[in-house]
């Protein structure tokens, strides 16, 4: 995944120089565009990997460099001065790092959600069980008292949209799900 780095040290696309053609057919700016990235890359490939993975990219080290020299590549033609490179390339080392650290969060957060919700085996017979007594109990109240706990507390509505779901008023709503609730409190209190 590439993404645009901070454009300081490139200049505004231009249109590109005619080409100057070697005595082979090859263009000389593609050689010596060739020969100092490779002088780039001898000299600073390994204070990169250090510096991706000082800032977290342990695992990915090379693949992070080995895309900041691909974006240098592309972007050669850009650079405002060939003594700008390095500077580009540590800027793209730093942006694809904190993307990856980022990256990382993200992922880190949603697996620890999942791993919290996971409780041991007998934390979840006791959770079922628990469940299915307040089914049972539900399915015991009388039929209005059920609408109003069943619309209120899983359907999460307002008092206002239960009473229009149910064809009664605001007050009768309140009084079936006070109702309800207490029978349901008294019912789960039997069972234990």
């Amino acid at each position: 995944m590439t993404q645009q780095v901070s454009s300081r040290p490139l200049a505004p696309a231009a249109d590109p120089a005619p080409a100057s053609l070697g005595p082979t057919g090859v263009n000389l700016a593609d050689l010596d565009r060739e020969a100092a990235l490779a002088r780039l890359f001898d000299a600073n490939h390994t204070p990169l990997l250090r510096l991706a993975v000082l800032l977290g990219a342990e695992g990915e080290a090379e693949d992070i460099v080995s895309e900041a020299f691909y974006e240098l590549y592309r972007r050669w033609h850009r650079l405002r001065s060939h003594d700008a490179a390095l500077s580009y390339v540590r800027a793209v080392v730093c942006n694809l790092v904190r993307m990856r650290v980022r990256r990382l969060q993200v992922a880190r957060r949603h697996a620890e959600q999942v791993i919290e919700s996971v409780g041991s085996a007998e934390a979840e017979v006791l959770l079922r069980d628990d469940q299915r007594a307040l089914v049972e109990a539900i399915k015991q109240l009388p039929a209005r008292q059920r609408e109003a706990l069943v619309l209120r507390y899983w359907l999460d509505l307002r008092e206002s949209e239960i009473a229009a779901a149910m064809g009664i008023s605001a007050g009768a709503v309140k009084s079936h799900t006070s109702r309800g609730m207490a029978t349901l409190t008294r019912l789960l209190e039997e069972r234990r």
